[in-house]
C-alpha cells in the first residue's frame, strides 16, 4: 500500500522525492475524482446548450479597474504557507519524520522561506496589478455560457462534499469521535460517501439555481460524474489503505475467479494507511511496527466498489442522450448507487445501529432511501410533472 504518493513514486519507479510525503494518496485520488467530474459535466454543459435546454446569461464585468486589498492579501497567504510549510521539505526531509500529516498540522516551518514567498507572490501580483489597468477602467455587459460557471461549482462541490463526507463520520463513529475530536477533526482518513453526495449535492444545487441552470438539469449532469468521481475515489481507498475495506475472508477463491489474482478476493493491505493489523475489530490484539499487515486477509471492498461505479458510470453515460424527462437520470443514478452501496455493505466493516431484531449500518438505511428516491424521482419526471424544469431559472442577484 502507499500511504503518501512519495512511497508510490519511490516503490515503481525508484525515485526518492520527498516533499511528495505531503501528498496523501487517498487525497489525490480524491482530486483525481473531482476534476473527472469537473470534465463530464462540462462536456454536459457544452451539451445541452448546444441543443438549446440550457441557456447563455450576462452579467456585468468590470475592466482596468486596480485590484483590491483582499487580491493582494489571498495571493500573499498562499506564498506564505508554500513558503513557510512546503518549501522546507524540499531540502530537508527529516521535518516529517514523524508523519506528513504531523507536520503539516504542527507549528513547525521555515519563517524566512515564508516571508520571501509571500514577497515574491504580492510582487507578482504587483506585476499582474499594472498590466491589466487601463487609463480608462469601463463596465461591459458579456456573455457567460454555463460550462463556464464550473470552475466554482467544482470549489463548492468539493468544500461542501469533504465537509459533509467528515460530518457524517463523526455521527456513524460518535463513540470515537468523542474519544478523540481533534484527532478526527484533522484525520486524512474518516470520510463517508452519502455524507459528500448530501452536502455536495446541495452545495452545487445552490450554485446552479444562483447561475440560472434548473435544478433537475443540474442533477441529470453531475449524476454520471458522480458515480464516476467515487470510482476513483475508492481507487484511492484501496491503493492507501484507508481501513475501508471488507469483512474477514479466509475462504478459497472460488473456480470463477481462478483468472483474477489472489489479492482480488482476499487482501491483507500490508503497510495501510490506518496501521491497522487487527481486521476482527479487538480480537487479535497486535503491534502495527511488528506486523505492518492485516493478520487475516479481507475482501478487498475499495476494488469491487471502484469497478462496479466505473462500469456504472459507463451505463449512465450511455444512457444521458436517450433520457430525456429531466431529473431521470438523476433517479436512475440514485437507484444504482443505492443498490451497489446496499449490496456492498453486506461484506463490508461497518458500526451498525441497534434496532432490535434488525442491525443496520447507516449507509444501508441511507442505501435504501436513495433507491426509494431514484423510484419516486423517475416516476415524477415520467409523468410530465418536471415540465417547468425545463424553462431555465433566472439567476437570482448577487
Amino acid at each position: 500500500m502507499y500511504p503518501t504518493i512519495y512511497h508510490a513514486i519511490k516503490d515503481l519507479f525508484g525515485f526518492d522525492v520527498p516533499f511528495l510525503q505531503v501528498a496523501n494518496t487517498f487525497g489525490f485520488f480524491v482530486a483525481i475524482g473531482f476534476l473527472a467530474a469537473n470534465y463530464v459535466m462540462t462536456l454536459e454543459l457544452r451539451r445541452k446548450e448546444k441543443e438549446g435546454i440550457l441557456l447563455p446569461t450576462t452579467q456585468m464585468e468590470k475592466f482596468g479597474y486596480p485590484l483590491s486589498k483582499g487580491d493582494y492579501i489571498v495571493n500573499g497567504f498562499i506564498g506564505f504557507i508554500f513558503g513557510y510549510k512546503i518549501l522546507p521539505i524540499v531540502f530537508d526531509s527529516s521535518l516529517m519524520a514523524n508523519g506528513a500529516q504531523e507536520y503539516i498540522f504542527s507549528l513547525n516551518g521555515n519563517w524566512i522561506t515564508g516571508i520571501l514567498l509571500t514577497g515574491l507572490m504580492v510582487y507578482l501580483k504587483w506585476r499582474e496589478d499594472k498590466k491589466q489597468r487601463l487609463p480608462e477602467p469601463k463596465e461591459q455587459l458579456v456573455v457567460v455560457h454555463p460550462w463556464q460557471h464550473m470552475g466554482y461549482i467544482t470549489l463548492v462541490a468539493a468544500v461542501t462534499g469533504i465537509l459533509g463526507a467528515k460530518v457524517f463520520h463523526w455521527f456513524e463513529y460518535w463513540s470515537d469521535f468523542m474519544a478523540d475530536p481533534l484527532g478526527m477533526l484533522f484525520s486524512a482518513s474518516g470520510l463517508t460517501f452519502f455524507g459528500g453526495l448530501i452536502f455536495g449535492g446541495a452545495g452545487v444545487l445552490w450554485v446552479a439555481n444562483k447561475q440560472g441552470i434548473p435544478p433537475l438539469r443540474m442533477l441529470d449532469i453531475g449524476g454520471p460524474a458522480m458515480m464516476l468521481s467515487y470510482g476513483v475515489g475508492r481507487l484511492g481507498c484501496h491503493f492507501s489503505g484507508d481501513g475501508d475495506w471488507g469483512i474477514v475472508n479466509t475462504a478459497q477463491k472460488p473456480s470463477w475467479l481462478s483468472f483474477m489474482p489472489d489479492w482480488f478476493w482476499a487482501y491483507n493491505y500490508p503497510d495501510n494507511v490506518s496501521h491497522e493489523c487487527d481486521p476482527t475489530g479487538g480480537t487479535m490484539p497486535c503491534d502495527f511496527l511488528q506486523t505492518p499487515y492485516l493478520q487475516l486477509p479481507v475482501f478487498p471492498t475499495p476494488m469491487y466498489e471502484a469497478i462496479a461505479a466505473i462500469a456504472l458510470f459507463g451505463v449512465l453515460w450511455l444512457l444521458r442522450k436517450k433520457i430525456k424527462p429531466a431529473g431521470a437520470l438523476f433517479g436512475i443514478y440514485m437507484m444504482m448507487a443505492g443498490v451497489e452501496r446496499f449490496l456492498i455493505e453486506q461484506i463490508r466493516v461497518n458500526s451498525t445501529y441497534d434496532w432490535g431484531l434488525i442491525k443496520p449500518t447507516q449507509a444501508e438505511i441511507i442505501s435504501v432511501v436513495l433507491f426509494l428516491g431514484g423510484i419516486a424521482l423517475l416516476s415524477y419526471a415520467y409523468r410530465g410533472k418536471s415540465k417547468m424544469s425545463e424553462i431555465p431559472l433566472p439567476p437570482s442577484e448577487g
